[in-house]
């Protein structure tokens, strides 16, 4: 079994058209969500997730780069040392 790492994916939701392929991506990577938050921000028009997971580096980076490559979404990724 490949060894896992805690990460944060910090994504930053510009275009509401992708909340469905977003919410699709999260489903399908549920085994290793630990937990999520999403933050509404009408002042800037725009939503605020964050999400924590414990998985092999690769699963979180490829989550990271499915949701980065949606219209409108920026995501980033920060790995715990352990």
């Amino acid at each position: 079994m490949a060894e896992t790492r805690v990460a944060v994916v910090s994504i930053i939701v510009e275009n509401v058209d992708a909340a469905e392929a977003i919410n699709s991506l999260l489903h399908l990577y549920r085994q290793h969500i630990i937990g999520r938050m999403g933050v509404p921000y009408p002042k800037k028009d725009i939503s605020i997730i964050s999400v924590a997971m414990d998985c092999p580096m690769d699963v979180v980076s490829a989550l990271s780069g499915k949701l980065g490559a949606l219209e409108g979404v920026s995501a980033k990724t920060v790995y715990s040392k352990k």
